[in-house]
């Protein structure tokens, strides 16, 4: 395949595996109502601990949804990612024929921030109460960041450019800008997103650690970012696979180019050092932008980070206006995550898959349990917002210093 840089990225399926749907019309339905799902941590064995609200994905059956061969050898995460996958080749209207004909055109690439903890702890309780040679040949792969990756190319058949991003919460970006680049070297068609799957208990201990993590037994209180009570972000599980491809691919085949992935940016600047992340974040907003050939006054609504800590709230709060200037002040933001928590690198691309539908529908979601803002933002608050949304701007950080940002266009709206 030889490169064609005029060659623009589409996204023409999304799937989705969230706690507040199992599939994107759900997802989009409670997302734009302002639902939040938030609840006390039900998963066995995690009674006991500090974390008590987080947001999970219940009335999810795998054995429904996946072949019985690739369950014993993955993990939640792969479970989540194999389902969204499958929803958004659906979605794509991409069949088994399509990618048949030429296997190596389509590839995949997801983010992964916590592995597979819960099939990680299992055979470890194996290994120490039971020995070695009850431990699983799969505890091998199974727990490992590149598992959705592998278990999605193999499971479709795919056998073009394929990849793992481990770059933090912003690698859910980031995987997106990768598979938008592959469209442009050449691959037609690229599967690409995130899932995880971090409320195992095993998985709760390590995330015990981060001391920008709630702990309110409120639910309405625990996640509650841009505003004085801000205490520290919820987690949640889940994520989002998009079906990403070649405009003429698209176009050739009568798919709905439902949005363009026209520009990315990223940076770092360490750990929890919030402050910093002002002009980090502010950095990848600007190339981004630049990216996409698309001036700050053309965005039309912000998907926010949100992370929940009152000075990285003030950053992000302070990196829009640097940017976008007095029409940072202008500009709908929104952080739809405070209804469901935050999956980690799954998070950003749940905003992007709503982001998209925001565009369609023409409306821009609220953010759930959130009514009082203290920051100098737009921020939208309580029910939905008609606007006519032509561009979107979705923000990211991690907790180790990443920071990403993605301009999106509407399918209808984009710029030739």
């Amino acid at each position: 395949m030889k490169p064609q840089r005029d060659r623009r990225a589409v996204v023409t399926g999304i799937g989705v595996v969230a706690p507040n749907g199992l599939s994107t019309e759900t997802f989009w339905k409670s997302t734009q109502d302002g639902v939040s799902v938030l609840d006390r941590v039900t998963r066995e064995g995690c009674e006991h601990l500090p974390l008590r609200i987080a947001g999970e994905v219940r009335g999810f059956d795998p054995a429904a949804l996946i072949e019985e061969r690739f369950l014993v050898q993955t993990d939640r995460f792969s479970h989540f990612a194999m389902a969204a996958a499958d929803g958004a080749l659906a979605d794509a209207r991409l069949g088994r024929a399509d990618t048949e004909r030429d296997p190596f055109a389509v590839g995949v690439v997801t983010a992964a921030g916590s592995g597979g903890g819960e099939f990680g702890q299992r055979e470890l309780q194996r290994l120490w109460g039971q020995g070695p040679r009850f431990v699983g040949p799969y505890q091998s792969i199974a727990w490992f960041y590149a598992a959705s990756t592998g278990q999605v190319s193999i499971r479709g058949g795919f056998k073009g450019p394929c990849g793992v991003v481990a770059s933090d919460e912003a690698g859910g970006l980031d995987a997106l800008a990768h598979a938008a680049r592959a469209v442009r070297r050449g691959t037609d068609v690229v599967v690409a997103g995130a899932a995880e799957a971090p409320l195992a208990p095993y998985s709760m201990v390590c995330q015990l650690g981060y001391e920008d993590l709630s702990t309110s037994d409120d639910p309405t209180h625990a996640y509650r970012p841009f505003t004085d009570g801000a205490r520290g972000f919820v987690p949640a599980e889940g994520g989002a696979m998009l079906v990403v491809e070649a405009e003429t691919v698209a176009r050739e085949r009568d798919a709905t180019v439902r949005a363009f992935v026209a520009g990315h940016g990223a940076s770092f600047t360490g750990a929890s050092r919030w402050e910093q992340s002002r002009e980090g974040l502010a950095q990848a907003i600007r190339v981004a932008l630049d990216e996409a050939g698309c001036a700050p006054e053309e965005v039309d609504v912000v998907f926010a980070d949100a992370f929940g800590v009152p000075a990285a709230d003030r950053a992000e709060a302070l990196a829009i206006a640097d940017v976008l200037g007095g029409h940072g002040r202008r500009v709908p933001v929104t952080a739809p995550k405070t209804g469901i928590g935050r999956a980690y690198c799954g998070a950003p691309v749940l905003d992007v898959a709503a982001a998209v539908l925001a565009m369609e529908h023409g409306l821009v979601p609220p953010t759930p349990n959130v009514f009082d803002p203290c920051h100098d933002l737009d921020l939208v608050t309580g029910r939905a917002r008609p606007a006519e949304l032509r561009t979107a701007l979705v923000l990211s950080r991690g907790l180790m210093g990443s920071n990403a940002a993605l301009v999106l266009r509407h399918g209808a709206h984009a710029l030739s």
